[in-house]
């Protein structure tokens, strides 16, 4: 993925767990205003949460933020 979309990643990650505390789950659509807006960064995040990482849907944000960090 490209690094902005692996910073906006951890931006969100990071803003959802302070909200809502470390057990928060996320989709990768959070990272998106609109799923229609930017369909190839979409597909880009899809791919990486689908394909490459095989995750569910609905992961906890901390997983997430550490998985994108490590690529960082």
């Amino acid at each position: 993925m490209k690094k902005y979309i692996r910073e906006r990643i951890v931006e969100v990650c990071s803003r959802k767990i302070d909200k809502k505390g470390i057990g928060v789950n996320i989709s990768f659509y959070a990272f998106f205003a609109n799923k229609n807006e930017c369909p190839e960064e979409l597909m880009e995040v899809a791919e990486w949460w689908i394909k490459q990482h095989q995750l569910d849907h609905f992961e906890k944000a901390t997983k997430i933020r550490a998985l994108v960090e490590a690529e960082l």
